[in-house]
Formats: structure tokens, sequence, C-alpha cells
């Protein structure tokens, strides 16, 4: 196997290891795909200061995200189907970000269930919900992530109608997956993955199946599941879910100056600058560009994290430098995963650590907290 020394050769690994419906998942966006590929490129915009003479040593990147300890601002963020990328993934990728001393988020939309990642992890992990139409279901839900003891209740709002992502539907995408001639193929030349997910049993949504009545097959589920997500989602609701949740509770699909001012008046604890990884409205801004106009708004006010485009440590301190208290990698921590399975995320985090601590150093500070603008140069001097 090919030496790994960053996420890019994670990708092309995870690439061959992975059944194409399921790459294709994690690798696109919505209708042309142009905010997707900004997310990425608007990082490279923004060049580094580089420092000499400077004092490298005792680094840290230790930091808090919503009050809690964090060996660095990264959180794994919520990614749904993410059990098709490889055999009991998100109890994998949780285990794996335990051991790294970073926050682990589950998505509503998880394969592997709350319950499942509870058995396998022995520190609190984060928990995504969408508020769907089923009152009752999204309470049952928030009170089963209470009784796993988790630590913060990722809320996202930007999914109220779903984004068209053109491979998904020409792959006919579903789960379990369809069982075709060309789908069999597709899952066949991928032998590693194949025999992963024969050992299982953890091939569905987990979050819902068995927890709503009338889901009774894979046919119902998935009916149910396209009529939950609610057009009519108000700022209201995020009274509503924090009287029943109680805890950190992190406002996620922010990507507006003049709504990142009414969620920090939402009674959130923070709000994730983000664009749903370019898969919702294409053609929106990327999530690193609006992110220092959001911080000069309301960073005095909310706590601020954000995501979208990370694929290194050097990504990770522009992001920091620009206000961000935290960030989530949804892609890299994929790739890894498809991959090399836990290990693969071990590695993904590794690699984005190395990249964080190195570039960190070298633009002359050994703490990440002490990391700010005037640690950045801007082909755009308007920061």
């Amino acid at each position: 196997m090919a030496v790994i020394t960053d996420i890019e050769d994670m990708k092309q690994l995870f690439k061959k290891r992975v059944p194409k419906m399921f790459h294709d998942y994690a690798n696109s966006g919505s209708w042309t795909e142009s905010t997707y590929r900004a997310n990425e490129e608007d990082f490279q915009k923004i060049k580094l200061r580089q420092r000499i003479a400077v004092d490298m040593t005792n680094r840290t990147l230790a930091s808090k995200m919503v009050g809690q300890e964090v060996s660095m601002p990264v959180a794994i963020a919520p990614t749904g189907l993410t059990g098709m990328m490889h055999a009991d993934g998100e109890m994998l990728g949780a285990q794996a970000a335990e051991e790294m001393g970073i926050p682990f988020t589950l998505s509503t939309m998880s394969v592997c269930s709350i319950e499942d990642v509870a058995s396998v992890t022995t520190k609190p992990f984060w928990f995504q919900l969408y508020v769907m139409k089923d009152k009752d279901y999204i309470e049952r839900l928030i009170e089963r992530a209470k009784v796993a003891k988790c630590s913060a209740l990722v809320l996202t709002f930007d999914l109220q109608i779903l984004g068209q992502r053109h491979k998904d539907i020409k792959n006919g995408l579903s789960v379990p997956p369809k069982i075709t001639p060309k789908q069999v193929w597709e899952m066949a030349i991928k032998p590693r993955w194949c025999m992963k997910m024969l050992g299982t049993h953890r091939r569905s949504f987990r979050n819902i199946e068995g927890h709503v009545e009338s889901a009774t097959d894979m046919t119902s589920l998935s009916e149910w599941i396209q009529d939950q997500f609610d057009p009519k989602l108000s700022w209201d609701d995020i009274e509503w879910v924090k009287k029943k949740w109680g805890g950190p509770l992190i406002l996620k699909g922010i990507l507006d100056v003049e709504d990142a001012k009414i969620a920090a008046k939402s009674g959130a604890d923070a709000i994730i600058v983000s664009n749903h990884g370019g898969r919702q409205l294409d053609g929106a801004r990327s999530s690193i560009s609006i992110l220092p106009e959001i911080v000069d708004a309301v960073g005095d006010q909310i706590e601020i994290h954000m995501d979208g485009g990370i694929r290194s440590g050097q990504d990770v301190l522009k992001a920091i430098a620009l206000g961000a208290k935290g960030v989530y990698i949804g892609r890299p921590f994929l790739y890894g995963l498809g991959a090399m399975g836990k290990e693969g995320v071990q590695l993904s985090l590794e690699i984005i650590r190395k990249e964080l601590d190195i570039t960190m150093a070298l633009c002359g500070e050994k703490d990440l907290k002490k990391i700010n603008r005037s640690h950045l140069y801007f082909e755009n001097p308007k920061y």
C-alpha cells in the first residue's frame, strides 16, 4: 500500500475501497457543485505569515469547544450514512475521536444508533439533531441522547428542503443498497468493503428503525424519512429543543450575518458557520469566506465554529485565525474510515494534528489560542 502523507492520499485510497455510490455520496455537492468546490478553493486564497527565530518548544493545541476540553479544536462532523462507508463506521469513528481527545458528532441519519456508539465508548460524544415533523419522535430521540450522556446537541437548521445532488440520483443511492446488476457489480469489485459489511447487522438507519411505528420495513422507513424534513422550521423551534435538551446547544447551518445575529440571541451556546458541505444551496458563499464577517458581527456574543472545505491542519489554523473557536471535519474523516477503518480515522486525525502543530510553530506561535488574523496574509485585503 502506498504511503499516506496527507488527506489527498487518503482520499485516493478511499476511492479504491468504497463502492461508487457511497464514494460519490461523500464527494459531491448540489447542482453544479460550485459551492462544494469553493469551500476548498477559498482556503488557498489565504496565505500564512512565516516567522523565524522564535521559541517553538512546549507547543500546545489544547482548547475548549462549548466549555469542553479538547486536545485540538477539531470535531468530527455529523455525516449521514457513515456506517455504509465502512461497517460499524460510526462506532469506529467515535472510538478514534475519543482516543484523540476530540468530539465525535453522531448524525440523526447514522447507520449505527446512539446506543450502538454509547456501547463502545467511555466518554460522552455529541449528537446531531434534525427537527422533523414528528415531534414525539424527536422528543424521544433527545431523551435517548440524554440517556447516552451525550454532552452537546448539534441542531442542524439548513435542511428544511433537500438540495439535489445529481450523483446520488444517477447512482440510485439507497440504504441498504439497491440490489441491481450494476450495484452488485460495484460492490463485488470492492471485496474488502463487502466482507466487512457482511460481518455486521448494522445496515439501516438505526436511530429510526424500530423507533417509529409506521416504519416497519425499508420501503416505509424511506418514505417516512422523505416526508419528515419540515419546511415550516422556524427560530421558535430552537427554544423548544433547548428546553427538552437542557445541555449545551450548537446551531449548525449559519451562512449569513443577519441569521448569525438572530442565532446569537436564540439561546444557543455556539453556532457553526456552514453550507452543509456545499450540498444545499449551490452558488452560496464558502464557509471560510463568510466566517470573518460573522465573527466581526457576533463573535463577542456567541461562540463560533465552522465547517466546510477543511482538508489539512493549515486549513484549521486559518479558520482559527479568522475567529473560529473550533472546526469540524467530515470528508477527511470519511476518507480515513472508508480507506482503513478505525486506523484510517486515527491516521487522518494525526495528519491534521501534525500539520496544525507544525504550521503553528512556523507561524511563530506555540499556543494555538494565540493565533489570530495577524498571522495571515490575504489576496483580498478587506479583512
